[in-house]
């Protein structure tokens, strides 16, 4: 784990040589140009370096939760308040980062609220799960995924399925650098968190990968449900197709976003659609392209239901 953390400071060092024209070089790739728009947000005024993942605040569409001081045992969350333009698309940030209690030790490119609005937290390099209950400002239950999830690498990024989208309700994980993704099984604890039961990998995904989220087919270009994946490791936001699991597809890779550095984390913007992801190092920036559909309405603690609860509950919601 100390050879990982190492090459990923050397990584960095390598980056902000090359920052300059990194920068300037961040472009979306065709056909996606044609459809959607790039804007770099810049650096979260007073957030401590290098960026992890991030998230919105359930019910709180103006508030963005992001990692601070990743992949350390300093690391914390903050929530940051968002500016909207007259279109409510994001272009900016308001005010300072407040620090989210004491939640984010070894915080990576997952951020994820899930079922009973539970905080989900990978945390690299030392390969466990956090999870922290609503109200708590302390992780409740971290768990380690050794003899669970492969730990030739370490956890970097979850997330869960929406609804709509196959294998709905389900957790997926993904490993840096590993790349193993699949489906983590939850029980609930009768506390408030759940345990993990196992672990099933259904992928092995190229080029570092960290946050990653799902895209409706409705989206321009995207001919059937899929994922934008941060990969870190090349510098790239790829799509995949996903299978009637919730899975990527890996022969169906497309770069979606090039000429990044330490591309990290990955959100859905719940008013607009829009795509926002940070960079560990590279300038430490939050970036958000333009261009996707309005989601649906979330309905409350459906995500992270197995599919038939979560289908049930969708009924009952009318």
């Amino acid at each position: 784990m100390i050879a990982k953390r190492l090459a990923r400071l050397a990584f960095n060092a390598l980056i902000l040589a090359l920052l300059p024209g990194l920068l300037s070089a961040q472009t979306l790739a065709p056909p996606f140009d044609t459809d959607y728009s790039l804007d770099d947000l810049g650096s979260v005024p007073g957030l401590p370096t290098p960026y992890g993942g991030l998230t919105f605040v359930p019910g709180d569409p103006n508030t963005l939760l992001i990692g601070g001081a990743a992949n350390s045992a300093a690391g914390r969350l903050y929530t940051i308040a968002v500016e909207r333009d007259s279109n409510g698309h994001i272009i900016g940030f308001l005010g300072s980062p407040t620090q989210f209690g004491e939640v984010g030790e070894f915080n990576d490119g997952g951020v994820a609220f899930g079922p009973g609005g539970v905080l989900f937290t990978a945390q690299w390099p030392v390969h466990n799960l956090g999870q922290t209950k609503p109200g708590s400002t302390d992780e409740d239950r971290v768990d380690s995924l050794s003899g669970i999830v492969p730990n030739s690498s370490s956890i970097s990024a979850i997330n869960f399925v929406p609804p709509g989208f196959a294998g709905a309700g389900q957790a997926k994980v993904v490993t840096w650098a590993g790349g193993d993704f699949g489906t983590l099984e939850l029980s609930p604890d009768g506390s408030g968190t759940f345990d993990i039961v196992s672990f099933l990998q259904t992928s092995s995904l190229p080029g570092g990968p960290e946050g990653f989220v799902y895209i409706d087919a409705a989206n321009a270009g995207f001919s059937t449900d899929s994922m934008l994946v941060s990969e870190f490791s090349a510098g790239t936001v790829a799509a995949f197709e996903i299978d009637s699991n919730g899975d990527p597809i890996e022969t169906t890779r497309r770069p979606f976003v090039v000429g990044l550095s330490g591309a990290e984390g990955a959100a859905i913007d719940p008013l607009t659609g829009d795509f926002l992801f940070s960079t560990f190092g590279g300038g430490n920036r939050v970036i958000v392209v333009q261009g996707f559909v309005v989601p649906p309405v979330p309905v409350p603690d459906v995500i992270g239901l197995p599919q038939a609860s979560a289908e049930a509950a969708l009924l009952a919601e009318g």
